[in-house]
């Protein structure tokens, strides 16, 4: 049975800001950042620069509890999702119920940087060097101290408000 033919909760088409409409036009990867702690929390607001070092540029919301965990730890983990990996970007975003914490009853292996859950394809470890204040949330800037790639099964991507598969 539905009750609503849509969202019961979605801002009116008049209210919505023309930025974030802008922003939901990009595709962006969705990426999973842990924290030892631990702490989680879903990215796609994420963009990595090479050089020397190389950096990790994530928004993240300022009262997350990632933020928290890696500033109390100055190290945080960075790991590209693929596709068929929804449901964990969703229920470290908040969208799925997690019983008992984000990471009761995932298998992880453990690194310094934070837990990685099992069968993620590569990681990034990086150790914190700042953060500041970005519109509605905070850019963490991280240098990429490890980088462990396993065999990429493509990419999920964020796209008006749904995944996409690419590769």
């Amino acid at each position: 049975m539905t009750i609503h033919s849509g969202d019961p909760f979605a801002t009116p088409a008049g209210d919505r800001s023309p930025v974030r409409r802008l922003r939901g036009r990009l595709a962006a990867p969705v990426t999973l950042w842990t924290a030892p702690g631990p702490a989680g929390l879903t990215v796609s607001s994420v963009l990595v620069a090479d050089g020397t070092p190389g950096l990790v540029l994530g928004l993240v919301d300022e009262e997350s509890e990632l933020l928290a965990a890696a500033r109390t730890a100055g190290v945080f983990l960075v790991a590209p999702l693929a596709p068929g990996q929804e449901r964990l970007a969703d229920r470290f975003a908040g969208v799925l119920p997690a019983p008992g914490g984000l990471f009761a009853g995932l298998a992880c292996t453990g690194t310094r940087y934070g837990p990685l859950p099992d069968g993620l394809a590569g990681w990034a470890g990086c150790r914190l060097l700042d953060v500041a204040p970005v519109g509605y949330a905070v850019l963490v800037r991280g240098e990429i101290e490890q980088v462990e790639l396993g065999e990429p099964a493509g990419a999920l991507l964020y796209l008006r408000g749904r995944y996409h598969r690419a590769g």
